[in-house]
Order: structure tokens, then sequence, then C-alpha cells
């Protein structure tokens, strides 16, 4: 730990780097570490308390134990954020480099035509893409993307205008570069830690709306353990059963507060935040 430099260590970005490394070994390891199968219920246990014999968390309304169920759900629930980050990083980097280095008329094209995909209102968008296809990881993956890339996208535009005129990037067309290498070795370099931490700021939200539409019956359907099915599952027993009702939930809070700290950590500790980095609340 002495040897991370002194700035890092303020910026707190140790310990919720830690938590999303413990996390991510949940998510690979998670139906391993179950104490019983994820699966396997007994209605004559349904509901059982927290802290019952053999069910430290207790059980849900079919009588399965929900420390498993929510070790097995880490894997299907954090890919569920994860991969539509990575996906819209990715899509979003291309496209505000393409729009930023491509001319006028590529500038306006691109940037007009996720306009009107940023017009919408996240969730409504995730939930309108999700409907259309079959339920399940993919169409997940497929929604939140679309959701999230126009946010990086104007991220990454923001940060290419801001060089595209920069002495080096003449320099480097005047001896001959062309736009793909212009774009790979002088702008990727500088665009990268700007992207890092605006897209670890929205693993958090991710992990939110995914569960979200697992809630809806729009993600990763039954019987695979999902936190927001989870939720969807146990939500008639809110009232009468809140201690095993909520569980999910405050896994759902926990993670994303994790990976929120995660990326305010990269922030402070990269030095790469900029003002325009708002497009995750959206």
């Amino acid at each position: 730990m002495n040897r991370l430099p002194k700035e890092w260590r303020r910026a707190g970005l140790l310990v919720p780097a830690l938590l999303a490394v413990v996390l991510l070994v949940l998510a690979v390891a998670g139906p391993l570490l179950a104490p019983a199968d994820p699966d396997a219920g007994n209605l004559r246990d349904r509901l059982l308390a927290p802290g019952s014999p053999g069910h430290v968390l207790g059980t849900d309304s079919q009588g399965r134990d929900v420390l498993s169920r929510l070790l097995a759900a880490a894997g299907p629930s954090l890919l569920g954020g994860l991969l539509p980050v990575a996906v819209a990083t990715v899509a979003g980097a291309l496209l505000g480099i393409a729009a930023g280095l491509g001319g006028r008329l590529t500038e306006h094209a691109l940037l007009r035509t996720l306009d009107v995909l940023y017009a919408f209102p996240g969730v409504l968008l995730a939930i309108t893409v999700a409907t259309v296809m079959e339920p399940g990881l993919y169409a997940t993956v497929v929604s939140l993307s679309v959701v999230l890339t126009p946010a990086v996208t104007r991220v990454a535009f923001t940060e290419v205008r801001r060089i595209r005129t920069a002495e080096y990037l003449e320099a480097a067309r005047v001896c001959g570069a062309g736009a793909p290498t212009v774009a790979l070795r002088q702008v990727a370099p500088v665009l990268a830690p700007v992207l890092l931490v605006y897209s670890s700021s929205l693993v958090g939200l991710a992990i939110v709306y995914a569960a979200g539409l697992s809630f809806l019956g729009l993600g990763v359907p039954p019987p695979t353990a999902e936190w927001g099915a989870m939720l969807d599952e146990l939500r008639p027993a809110l009232l009468t059963h809140p201690g095993v009702a909520v569980l999910p939930a405050v896994t759902i809070l926990v993670v994303s507060v994790v990976f929120n700290a995660l990326g305010e950590g990269l922030r402070r500790g990269i030095g790469a935040g900029r003002p325009q980095l708002t497009g995750a609340g959206r």
C-alpha cells in the first residue's frame, strides 16, 4: 500500500478497487461458494427469516436459500452492468473520434443521430429496446448499450474536439500519417483516461438498469438467479417478511455504491475528470 502514489491513497481508490475485485471474484466463483443449490427449494421452509438454521440469509417464497441465490446471481447481474458499459465505451470512442476528426458533415450526421437517442429518458429507451427482443442477457446488453453509447460519444467527441487542432496532430498529418494512424497513436492515448473515468462511473447505473429490466421480466429469465428478478419474486413478501425481501435491493445498492466510489476514486486519482461528464444521470 505504501508503494502507491500519495494522491491515489488520498483519493480513496484502494478500498473501492479491492471491493470491486472481490465482487468480480464472486461473479466468477459465486456458484461454487454457494452453501446450497440455488435452484433447489422446499415449500415447507419458505420465507424463513435471516439467521434461520441452515439459511444465514433466510429463504425465498419457494424455499430456496437466499444467500446461495445472491451468490449465483452475481455473475449474470454484474455482466448485465459491465458488458453494456464496455460495449458503449468502445462504440462511443469510435463514434466520438469519427465525429471529431471526420469533418463537419460527419460530425453533424453522427451527433444529430445520437441526439435522437439521447433525447429519450434512459430507462424508457432501455425498456423500449428490450421489449422488442427475446428476454435474456443479450437483450439487457443491447438495450443498455444503446442507452449509454450517446453519452460516451459526447464525452469522447468533446475531448477530441479539444485536441484536434493541437500541433502534434498537425505534425503527424504533415509527416504523412493517415486518419487511422492519427486516431490510434495520437488521439486514443489522450482519450483513454477520460473514458476510463467516465465509463467506470456508469457501471453502477448500468447494474441498476439491468436489475430493473429483470424486475420487469425483460432481462435474464427465470429460473436463472438475478438480483432484479429476485427482487420481483420477493416483492409480495415485502410487508410480511421485509427482512428477506429487501436483501436483493440492498445487494444492488451496495454494488452500485462500490462502483460509483471506484469511478470517483479514478476521477481524483487519474485527474482526468471533466465538467462535461454528466451523462450518467440521465
